[in-house]
């Protein structure tokens, strides 16, 4: 535990000494987000928080990291290395919504190559669709959280917790020190982004949060029970960005939208928002949410095959019933316009 508080305090610092700088050179280089009609903030905002969070990360693994257990996870910081690259590139010229997936696709494929896979199936082709569609779907999942104030940031490092905690307990070096970089590179960049925030993270930091969730998720393992049983823990620990992903994407179907092109104030924050909550008391309500999730997913590494499918039964219940009850939740701003897939400046920014 000793080097895993390291890793976490070394993230924290570097993210927490870092941001400041780098919002400084957002305003300079012209890496901002302006405000507009469908985005929250009402103010010029600069966009390179993901780049203080990606270099704490990386910063300390090397200085804390056990190196034989960092190099194998070569894969993992390859993937993660393209997609906080592609996210950057995002933030500064806007790229297609066809060219993110491609690059998110791509980054996916050293975590298959060095053997970071679901691995639930006999087919080994099975077993790689469903990692690539946990991985995309993951990392775009937490880009769309990226939509108020602390949110992702925060979703994103109680999920990093749990995965910590997770792995501590069952002696998993590689994925407890992925998790507490993780872990203190978000809380030291919360420390600007909480509301009101003076630095977004943007998609270079979304990106790269949500791939680095995805890949921990999988490489995580739960010797003392059954996979039949634990498949459900990354999925119930990472269950609310699914969760709003899945609001938005029925919401917007459901009025005849695409829901990759449309873009709008139709997320779960902003649902919150919309039956009376300030905003700093929507994102506390989704930390706690993401907390409750966490806890669940503790108990499901126990449970026996009885318990873990009546659990993980009412918990996707329960997310269902939450779904439709905040569907019900508007009007609600809705845009569909080519550009929102082109450009992000996200955070706030509601642009997914």
């Amino acid at each position: 535990m000793t080097r895993y508080l390291l890793i976490l305090v070394c993230a924290f610092l570097v993210a927490a000494g870092l941001t400041p700088l780098l919002r400084s050179t957002a305003f300079r280089l012209g890496w901002v987000a302006k405000p507009a009609p469908r985005k929250i903030h009402l103010r010029t905002m600069p966009l390179l928080g993901g780049v203080a969070i990606y270099v704490a990360f990386i910063a300390a693994l090397l200085l804390f990291g056990d190196r034989f257990y960092v190099r194998q996870g070569v894969g993992i910081l390859l993937g993660a290395t393209l997609c906080s690259f592609l996210g950057l590139w995002d933030d500064r010229s806007g790229l297609p919504a066809w060219a993110k997936l491609l690059g998110q696709l791509l980054a996916a494929l050293p975590l298959i190559l060095t053997g970071v896979q679901v691995q639930l199936f006999p087919f080994e082709v099975l077993n790689v669709a469903i990692t690539l569609l946990w991985v995309v779907g993951i990392t775009n999942a937490m880009n769309l959280l990226d939509n108020m104030d602390g949110l992702s940031g925060g979703v994103g490092a109680v999920a990093a917790a749990f995965f910590l905690l997770l792995a501590a307990g069952s002696g998993q070096y590689l994925v407890g020190a992925l998790a507490a970089a993780l872990l203190g590179a978000c809380i030291g960049f919360l420390v600007y982004n909480v509301n009101p925030a003076s630095i977004f993270m943007g998609d270079t930091g979304s990106l790269f949060l949500g791939f680095m969730l995805a890949a921990v998720g999988i490489k995580l393992r739960f010797p003392d029970n059954v996979t039949f049983v634990t498949w459900m823990v990354p999925l119930i620990v990472l269950g609310l960005p699914m969760l709003d992903t899945a609001l938005v994407t029925i919401s917007r179907l459901r009025r005849g939208l695409n829901p990759l092109t449309a873009a709008g104030k139709d997320h779960i924050s902003h649902r919150l928002v919309k039956l009376g909550y300030t905003q700093r008391e929507a994102v506390l309500i989704l930390y706690l949410a993401g907390c409750t999730l966490g806890v669940i997913a503790m108990y499901l590494t126990q449970a026996s095959v009885v318990e873990g499918y009546v659990v993980g039964g009412v918990t996707f219940l329960a997310g269902c019933y939450v779904l439709m009850r905040l569907e019900r939740v508007g009007p609600l701003s809705v845009d569909q316009s080519p550009s929102d897939t082109c450009h992000q400046g996200n955070q706030n920014g509601s642009s997914r």
